[in-house]
């Protein structure tokens, strides 16, 4: 198996949305640098879908105060062999990341970071200049 390294033409960081408060969301702004890169309505279904996976690791529910009584009784150890409802979901955006590079952005030249790995302050977008796997954009 040939691997190619392709050069790094350029990153574009997509940042945090505080317009309605601390919630973990990002803008929804199309970055002009991915012009003619990526259709504008996929980028923004990608960011509205990860905003909204994100929305729903925050929400409280029933299950979340169920957590924090059973770790309060099990003085956090039920933490070792159990997963929070976050923690799920955080898998859940990883492995949705991982798909759209491998469907959507790896064959235009494009990168997507897992927003996680740059302590949810930003969704990294690496642009490389080798796009000989491009569908001919």
């Amino acid at each position: 198996m040939r691997q190619q390294q392709a050069a790094v033409a350029g990153k574009v960081f997509v940042q945090r949305d505080y317009t309605n408060g601390t919630l973990c969301q990002f803008q929804t702004k199309f970055p002009p640098e991915l012009e003619n890169r990526i259709d504008r309505q996929q980028f923004e279904e990608t960011v509205r879908t990860l905003n909204n996976l994100y929305a729903e690791a925050e929400k409280l529910g029933g299950q979340s105060y169920l957590e924090g009584c059973l770790a309060c009784l099990t003085a956090y150890t039920i933490f070792l062999c159990m997963e929070t409802h976050y923690e799920k979901i955080l898998k859940k955006i990883t492995k949705y990341i991982q798909e759209q590079n491998e469907k959507v952005y790896a064959p235009q030249g494009l990168l997507l970071t897992d927003p996680l790995e740059r302590g949810l302050r930003v969704i990294e977008i690496t642009i490389y200049e080798d796009r000989s796997m491009s569908s001919g954009r």
